[in-house]
């Protein structure tokens, strides 16, 4: 068959056109006619009912829950997967709070690129703004993943996921605020807090040019507090979704 707007050929049972980005239900829902609501359609594409899952007087429920692979059943093990694996992991993470295993750990590597390339990023503000740059930069990269996930692909699980990221991020920042005064932890390039230069220690520098050096294990419990509730509610949001996938496909 062909795409209703661009015309282009394909697959019966395709949900989204490779051509021109639409997905089938979505277009037809809002460009059907009350005469025939589903002259839109390809075959075995349903319009998503909003009585049933959805509320349209409600924009941010359709935003986080509106999920265009809901009727795949190979889509929801696979989630199913990953959900199990963050919710180990991720409890895993908390325990292991401030004994340095972030440093050592398969995300911390992710993590360091992006805080380093915050530092760059945030150069031109000011010494102060160079250093929270590094911080800023790990923050803003699974924001910027959730927000395309969410709003660009339509892929709620995703974003969530994506969530659960950023979370993790604020774990990964407390130990590095709670070393602030003692500078034990290696930064890069084999160098220590408590030998380096001035500056060197991010949190040493931001914590003591605010003044508040003294607060730092205080700061950084309240950092870890903070990335735990995120992660939590990250795998709510997903096990929600899960939970609403699950449904459709049984049914």
């Amino acid at each position: 068959m062909n795409c209703p707007k661009c015309n282009q050929v394909i697959e019966e049972n395709g949900i989204q056109c490779p051509q021109c980005g639409i997905f089938f239900a979505k277009y037809a829902q809002y460009h059907a006619t009350e005469n025939e609501p589903n002259n839109l359609l390809p075959p075995n594409i349903k319009i998503y009912d909003a009585d049933e899952q959805y509320d349209d007087s409600h924009p941010l429920t359709a935003l986080l829950f509106e999920d265009t692979l809901q009727d795949s059943t190979a889509h929801f093990i696979w989630r199913a997967i990953i959900f199990i694996g963050l919710t180990i992991w991720g409890w895993l993470l908390i325990v292991s709070y401030l004994d340095n295993a972030f440093g050592e750990g398969f995300l911390h590597l992710i993590n360091t690129p992006f805080h380093e390339a915050g530092h760059l990023l945030f150069r031109p503000f000011g010494e102060f703004m160079h250093s929270l740059g590094g911080t800023l930069g790990q923050l803003l990269m699974p924001l910027i993943c959730m927000g395309t996930l969410l709003i660009k692909t339509r892929d709620p699980f995703g974003a969530s996921v994506a969530l659960w990221w950023f979370g993790e991020n604020w774990l990964d920042i407390a130990p590095y605020m709670d070393d602030a005064r003692e500078g034990d932890l290696p930064l890069l390039g084999g160098n220590f807090g408590h030998s380096s230069p001035y500056g060197f220690h991010d949190w040493e520098y931001l914590l003591t040019e605010t003044n508040i050096i003294e607060y730092d294990h205080v700061l950084a419990r309240m950092v870890f507090i903070i990335g735990s509730m995120i992660m939590i509610l990250s795998l709510l949001w997903a096990g929600l979704l899960l939970y609403k996938q699950y449904k459709t496909c049984i049914n």
